[in-house]
Formats: C-alpha cells, sequence, structure tokens
C-alpha cells in the first residue's frame, strides 16, 4: 500500500482538547488543530477567552465550543476530561512564573507556581492519560520549556516545574506506551505572549534575549503550532517520550558570543 504522507498530518474526526486555550500558543494551537480537521474544546480559566477562541476556530469551518474550567483544579479537569464526547488529542499549555532569586521566593510564591505548572499539568496528564489508555489510542503534549534543560537567575521555581513536566511525559510514554498512548513535550525559547509581556516592556532585556537565539528574535505563537500538530498527529505515531525544542537555536548556541576565528 502507498502512505499518502500528506495524510499523516490530516486530523479530521479527531477530537483534541487544548487546556489554556485562550490566550498565547493555545489560541495559536486550537486555530492550528482546527485547520487541520480536528474538533476542539477550548478550555481556560477565562470562559469568555474560550468561548472567544472557539467562535474563531469556528469561523475557520472547524467544530468548536469554549468552556472555563482552571488547570489548577482537581475537580475542574476531572470534569473537563469527562465531559469530552472523545478523547484524541490533549494539548495543555498554561504556565506561570515568578522571576526572583530563590532566596526571595516566599512560600505562597512557590505554591503558586508549582500549583499550575507541575501539579495543575498532573491532574491533566492522569486524567487524559487514563481515558486514552482505556480506549487504547491518544496523543498527549504539553509545554515544557528550555528552562527544564538551561537556567538563569530568577528562574529556579519556574524551571523546576519545567523539568519535572518533562520528567511526568516520559513516565507517562513508558507507563502507558503500551496501551498505544504517546506523550511528547515541546520546548519553546522566548515567546511573545502574556506570560513574557514583563519582558517585552523592557526593550534592553528584551533584545537581549532576542540575541540568545541562532535566529536573532523572538517567536510568535503560530511558531509553536507545527510542533504541536506533528506531535498530535500520525505523522509522529513512533514518537513519544521525547522533548521538542522550538527555541530558534537558544539551546544551540551557546550564549551567542562570536570568537574571533
Amino acid at each position: 500500500m502507498t502512505t499518502n504522507y500528506r495524510d499523516l498530518f490530516d486530523l479530521t474526526g479527531k477530537h483534541a482538547l487544548v487546556i489554556g486555550a485562550g490566550s498565547g500558543i493555545g489560541r495559536a494551537t486550537v486555530h492550528g488543530l482546527a485547520d487541520f480537521g480536528a474538533e476542539v474544546t477550548c478550555a481556560d480559566l477565562d470562559p469568555k477567552a474560550a468561548e472567544a477562541v472557539a467562535a474563531e476556530a469556528s469561523a475557520r469551518g472547524a467544530a468548536a465550543r469554549g468552556v472555563g474550567a482552571d488547570v489548577a483544579s482537581e475537580a475542574d479537569v476531572k470534569a473537563l476530561v469527562e465531559s469530552m464526547p472523545a478523547l484524541d488529542v490533549l494539548v495543555c499549555t498554561p504556565a506561570i512564573n515568578v522571576r526572583k532569586p530563590l532566596a526571595n521566593v516566599s512560600a505562597e510564591e512557590f505554591d503558586r507556581v508549582v500549583g499550575i505548572n507541575l501539579r495543575g499539568n498532573f491532574f491533566a496528564l492522569r486524567e487524559a492519560g487514563s481515558r486514552m489508555a482505556a480506549q487504547g489510542k491518544g496523543s498527549m503534549v504539553f509545554f515544557s520549556s528550555i528552562r527544564s534543560q538551561v537556567v538563569e537567575p530568577g528562574q529556579g521555581v519556574y524551571a523546576a516545574t519545567k523539568a519535572g513536566t518533562l520528567q511526568m511525559i516520559r513516565a507517562a510514554a513508558a507507563e502507558w506506551g503500551p496501551r498505544g498512548v504517546r506523550a511528547n513535550a515541546v520546548a519553546p525559547g522566548v515567546v511573545e505572549t502574556p506570560l513574557t509581556k514583563q519582558i517585552k516592556d523592557r526593550p534592553d532585556w528584551y533584545q537581549a534575549y532576542a540575541q540568545k537565539s541562532a535566529l536573532g528574535r523572538w517567536a510568535q505563537p503560530s511558531e509553536l503550532v507545527g510542533a504541536v500538530v506533528f506531535l498530535a498527529s500520525d505523522a509522529s505515531s513512533f514518537v513519544t517520550g521525547s522533548l521538542l525544542y522550538v527555541d530558534g537555536g537558544w539551546t544551540a548556541v551557546d550564549g551567542r558570543f562570536t570568537p574571533p576565528l
């Protein structure tokens, strides 16, 4: 049989759940999954934002709905996964950051970052993974970060949660792989989203980060979509437990110093 490789990326008939769909990477992901044929449930802490993104997906010709859900709430995540008519793809994007030296991070700040970035991701992973394992198929895509691999001052707690998410993904790949479930992580570099507005508002900081990548610029949320569609689709049918860098070469170029060769 001849394979039509274009069809490997087709998500027609697939049901996808995007958590954190209301803005940034989550919103762009909804658009991408919709364009490749998926029926998308858009979930966000802000239900109006989720509904707005669902309306955008519908305008692109996709079946979509928007719902409110807090990824940090075990009950919300459980109810959200149970509400899906079917679940073939999960994409989980939410994260927060507190940029402080470790010595200045309060217990409340630590708990807040861990509660969303790691605990919330665990809820989504457990509920979606269990459902997918029971049905014998599914693909989960979570957002880690280059900070799971490289750090800088003020990023300690955030980096720990992103490294923890990656390790949970690897464990999920090992535990549920025999039951047809794939689990992968995407590692963005610097992306222009609401989470990074603090940096964009500081031109010197913004430019310093731009020059850290091989491409000399920041990413737009749309530039993460290709990685997500690949990992969600049959094009990545033998990919699981992986970390896919979408960082403009940040982790490859070792500081961007060009020596006098």
